[in-house]
């Protein structure tokens, strides 16, 4: 018997974004299994596996897309007959996921992709940070389990007061993100210099991930070194030594620059896993990154440095101690980190958790959105 899993997120761009990548790669593991089925319901996306619902871009977002009429979007989602719902972001589709739950029989499980209390609390201060832990709480108490995918994470959960949190990291797909994808074609093609220093970033360009820390870094450092950045976004980097470059798709093709880089860099303070810090350790490139949140935790003394102080002269003297290591056994090392969180390892057991949780009841009806103020 088949089981249909679908997921449904407003978290996907064509432009940057882990998330995206997150799906592609279970899409194509499921769809290999002949038991599995999976759908991607998204307001964005031109890719076979995706069901678009009606939407409006959201500015300044590297690409993403508000959806337009919960009730459309769970009409879309039960039309599709799942087993098991999944919601990768905690707005309006995360309700419209609720309600096709209810009206299916089926169980929804939430994924905490993002950390929106620090979002907001960044960007308008703690009135909103309050708010925020207020929807979160209310928003998740509805779900039959929610996936954290960091210890930090499932902690920040918990104190919230939201009960059946499940840690569940995330995976690399450690074919594709090789060591062997390294090329020194690569560093000419951008026009850097074999003797020169490569600090890596890929991802979006947004405020939370702290890029002028990674631009001013660069500057300490002085010559000898550059800083590319992979990705689009509202902040765009730009500054002495700092090279960017457009976000491409192809998995591959961000494999060969991750892997040919010295160190991927990473400043966001926020992270609830650090996939894109994974997929360089998979690659066998160490990683620079803050001692916080997800990445902290990913992040073990073997592959690189943890970045206590929170200042772009620090993140200067963690690049200098790991290109002062041994880099054969530090590339090594950042391998086989990477090697146990294998998508083959992780995908096996979510769908071991979404076996059980077809066992579980169907929730009480789902209540109205009521955002916190």
């Amino acid at each position: 018997m088949t089981s249909h899993v679908v997921d449904v997120t407003m978290f996907w761009s064509g432009e940057a974004g882990g998330v995206a990548r997150y799906l592609r790669s279970k899409h194509q593991w499921l769809e290999a299994k002949p038991e599995w089925r999976h759908s991607i319901v998204t307001p964005a996306g031109e890719a076979h596996e995706v069901r678009r619902v009606r939407s409006l871009p959201l500015p300044g977002s590297a690409g993403y897309r508000v959806p337009i009429g919960r009730a459309r979007a769970t009409a879309l989602m039960r039309r599709l007959a799942p087993d098991i719902i999944e919601a990768g972001d905690p707005y309006q589709l995360a309700w419209a996921a609720l309600d096709a739950g209810q009206q299916c029989s089926v169980p929804v499980v939430a994924f905490c992709h993002s950390d929106l209390e620090s979002v907001v609390a960044d960007r308008l201060g703690t009135w909103a940070e309050r708010a925020a832990r207020r929807y979160l709480r209310n928003l998740y108490s509805n779900f039959d389990a929610v996936l954290a995918p960091s210890r930090w994470m499932a902690r920040r959960l918990e104190e919230l007061g939201v009960e059946r949190v499940v840690r569940q990291p995330l995976g690399v797909e450690c074919e594709v993100f090789h060591p062997r994808r390294r090329d020194p074609d690569w560093r000419s093609s951008i026009g850097v210099s074999p003797e020169t220093h490569v600090l890596l970033y890929a991802g979006r360009f947004a405020a939370e991930k702290r890029l002028s820390r990674l631009v001013e870094a660069v500057r300490l450092l002085g010559p000898g070194h550059v800083l590319v950045c992979i990705g689009n976004g509202p902040q765009r980097p730009s500054g002495e030594r700092v090279i960017v470059l457009p976000y491409h798709r192809d998995a591959e093709v961000l494999a060969r620059a991750i892997a040919s880089a010295d160190v991927f860099v990473h400043a966001g303070e926020s992270e609830t896993f650090g996939l894109a810090a994974l997929e360089a350790m998979a690659c066998g490139t160490p990683v620079v990154g803050v001692a916080a949140a997800g990445i902290g935790e990913l992040l073990v003394p073997e592959v690189g440095a943890r970045i206590e102080e929170r200042s772009a002269g620090a993140f200067a003297d963690g690049v200098r101690s790991v290109l002062a290591r041994e880099q054969t056994s530090l590339r090594a090392a950042a391998r086989a980190h990477a090697l146990g969180f294998d998508w083959s390892v992780t995908f096996t057991q979510m769908v071991e958790r979404y076996r059980r949780l077809r066992q579980m009841s169907v929730p009480a009806p789902i209540p109205q959105a009521r955002y916190a103020g």
